[in-house]
Order: structure tokens, then sequence, then C-alpha cells
């Protein structure tokens, strides 16, 4: 029986950590494996309770594994084939101070997290962060995969394929939104539908959409209906499939990030989104609002969910709760069906990686930039799936977020004040060089915990 090692960084989250340990424990095939699942988070209760979860799990599906938890990641580093990463500090609190530093200095973004004035921020804390494992990965397990899961997607990735020796891949659950959605104007079941994506992370067009079995394209029918109608999509990216035409990640958060034009037709979605004491009371708790998850309309507060979640898994795990099979529900995250892709040769194509455009899957993208693109993965790796190109005008606005992701790994890689400040002047949403170097000044003494010294 071939031994496997798994380890998880950032475990301890109740939505990430639970689901990717649901996934490696509900895997029927990771099961023919001498299977060791190793859980990493420096805050340790976290990592504490879902050490215990992770426990009944394996007990759930009756998986003979062996489970260890650690705060050290050096500890348990050694001989790991796979490490399923995602990590960020004091979160919400930051992007709070991501979104509204900005905004105050007059740029008027929508999100805040993976691109604008706030995502650089968050970019260089979450490199700061992720490097030094990568560096670890390199001493301890160099010929691991990493399988990163931290944002923003596109820029840790391009950090880690220009700064160390890894092999990785990108992953991000935002493909299977996308091919809902298609499949829904379409009227046809989601397990029926075929796309191919091209672009980066959240901030994908669907070139290619397909009816499985037959190979119908799609197309045609989508686009008379999306003439007809807004067919129930938020108005940004109803507005985006008229000004470009193809459809692009179905949220006015994500894209909103990457175009000038993004507050003029979404507006502050974070305020939606319930995050902050600015977005509501401090005391308030789960039981006190309604609140969603996934984007979908209600009152949000995704800060709020994540709470509630914690605590649900916190009582579970001092057994003050009894045991919810919905706790070992699994996702449709990639990671654990790419390691089987892998270690099992099964040669199938997956919706989306994120890696690099070395074999000019899109076509009229640089080839050092990370690309999102489907992928067939077998036992000799991952490979990109050629998507041809991209209409010019999506492509020139891909170009440009590629640009200041270079920058900003440069800017990280070289502790650069200036390389971070043009990294901010290229991005539409800057109009003011000015206000850009005192917001930057403003952002850099606030977050000087968690960002690397820049001079």
């Amino acid at each position: 029986m071939k031994r496997l090692k798994i380890v998880v960084v950032g475990a301890g989250s109740a939505s990430f950590g639970r689901g990717a340990v649901a996934d490696i424990l509900g895997c029927e095939e990771l099961r023919e494996f001498d299977l060791t699942v190793s859980l990493v988070d420096i805050d340790a209760p976290a990592l504490d309770r879902m050490y215990k979860l992770a426990l009944m799990l394996a007990e759930h599906h009756g998986a003979d594994v062996r489970i260890e938890a650690d705060v050290d990641r050096t500890h348990v580093l050694k001989g790991a084939d796979y490490v399923i990463s995602a990590v960020s500090a004091n979160r919400w609190e930051l992007w709070e101070k991501d979104y509204y530093i900005p905004f105050a200095y007059g740029f008027r973004h929508v999100f805040g997290e993976n691109g604008g004035p706030g995502g650089a921020f968050h970019t260089l804390r979450s490199l700061h962060a992720m490097v030094p494992i990568c560096h670890d990965m390199e001493k301890l397990c160099p010929h691991a995969l990493l399988m990163n899961f931290t944002n923003p997607e596109s820029r840790v990735c391009m950090a880690v394929a220009r700064l160390t020796r890894l092999r990785s891949v990108g992953l991000c659950h935002g493909a299977f939104r996308t091919r809902r959605e298609v499949a829904r104007v379409a009227g046809l079941p989601v397990g029926e539908v075929d796309i191919d994506i091209a672009g980066i992370n959240h901030f994908h067009w669907v070139v290619n959409m397909r009816e499985r079995g037959s190979g119908r394209d799609l197309a045609p029918e989508f686009d008379s209906r999306m003439a007809a109608s807004d067919c129930g999509f938020d108005a940004f990216t109803h507005r985006m499939w008229r000004l470009f035409g193809l459809l692009t990640y179905p949220s006015h958060s994500h894209p909103g990030e990457y175009v000038p034009f993004g507050y003029e037709l979404a507006g502050p979605v974070f305020l939606r989104w319930g995050i902050g004491s600015v977005c509501r009371n401090p005391s308030d708790t789960a039981a006190d609002r309604h609140y969603v998850r996934d984007h979908t309309q209600g009152g949000a507060s995704y800060q709020l969910a994540c709470a509630s979640a914690a605590e649900k898994i916190r009582q579970v795990a001092e057994q003050r709760a009894p045991f919810s099979p919905a706790l070992a529900k699994t996702t449709e995250e990639l990671a654990v069906p790419i390691i089987c892709d892998i270690e099992l040769d099964r040669n199938r194509k997956e919706v989306s990686v994120n890696v690099p455009n070395s074999g000019c899957a899109v076509a009229n993208l640089p080839q050092d930039a990370i690309v999102e693109v489907p992928a067939v993965v077998n036992a000799e790796g991952i490979h990109p799936v050629k998507v041809g190109p991209l209409p010019e005008a999506i492509a020139a606005m891909c170009r440009l977020q590629i640009s200041i992701q270079e920058l900003l790994v440069e800017a990280y890689a070289r502790r650069s004040k200036r390389l971070l400040l043009q990294a901010l002047l290229l991005d539409p949403v800057v109009d003011s060089a000015t206000r850009a170097e005192e917001m930057m000044e403003h952002m850099l003494r606030l977050q000087s915990d968690y960002l690397p010294a820049l001079s």
C-alpha cells in the first residue's frame, strides 16, 4: 500500500479547514493509500477543535488514517506529498481597512480584496505569510505539490512561481459557479454542461460552452437569451456581457475589482457582505442577524456566518452538541480530485486551475503570467488546456492586471515602496499620484505588524 501524506496549512478555518478535511476523509479513493493527514494552524484553539472534528469525521467514514496536528508546520512538512494551503491573519479587521482607507482617500473600489488599492496590501500580507511556508517546503518536502487557496490567488501563485522552486497550482471554486449559471440560462442540468474558461482568477471568461455528450454549442442560445433579458444576473455581470460579448465570473464583487467602472455599475459590494464593525453593530452575533453564504442575497454577513460555523464546530468538538452529518459534507473544491487524478492516473479534465501560461494556454496573454484555464490531470501532472486567444479588449484588461501582479511580487521581493506605488498607480481605480502615495504610507503604517518592511 502506497504511503501518502497530505498537509493542510490553515486547517483551523471553519470554512476552508472543515471543507478540506471533509473532502480528504470523505474520499473513498484515498482509502486505497496508507494515508497521513497533518493539520497546521498557528491558532492553537482553532487547530484543536479541527483536529477533534477530523477524528470524528474519520470515525464517521470508517477511514483508517493517521491524523496529526501541530502549530509548527516544520514539524509535519517533512515527507509531504501534497500541501493544501489557505492562510490569512486578522482577516476581517484588515479587510475592513483594505476597503475603507483607500475609499477615504477617494478611490471608489467595490470590494477591496483581490484587486484595487486594497488588494495590493492584501497581496503583500499574503506573500509575507506564504513565501516563508514555501521556503520551508523547499527544505522539507521539495517534491510536494503546493495546492494554494490563499488569495489574491493569481498574485500568490505568481510569487510562488517566481520566487521558489516548488511545483504549485492555484485552485478556486469560482468556475463551478460560472458553470452553474451557464446551465441555468441554458435550461440544462449542470452535469450536462461543459465550459472552457480563460483569463485570470476572479476575472475569467467563458470562451466555450457545450452540451456534454452531444457537443452542441450552447453559445448562440445563451447569447440570444442574454440579449432578451438580464437572465437573473446582477447588473454588473449582464453589462459586462453586453460590453464585451462573453460571460465573466458571474458576480459583481470580484470582476468589479479589475475595471475602472466597477463602482459605477456595482457600487460598494463590500458593504453587502457585512464585514467589519463599520458594516454592522460590533456586538452583533449570528443569532441577531439574518445572514447568508456564497454571495447570495438577503442581508449578508459573511463574517458572522463564519463565526457561527466556528462556534458550531467548537460545540461538537467539545462534545457539547451532537455530531451532525452536515459537518461531513464534502465541497466542490478541486484539491482532492486533483490528488486522485495524479495518484490514480485518471487523465481527467478539471474545470479550472491557476498555473503559468508557459504553453500559451491563453494565446494572447504573457507566457509567464498566471492564467485560469481548464486542465487535464494525470500521473504526469497538470496539463493546461489550450483555449486560444481572448478578445483583445478582454486580453488587454487581463494584461494590465498581470503587470500589476508582477510589480507587487517584485515589490515584495525587493522590499520596495517605489514598486508598490507603481503598482498602485497602474490600477484602474487609482486616479491621483498624490493621494495614492499618501494612502500607501498610511496603510503601511497601519498594517506594519502584518507587512514586510518596505523602503
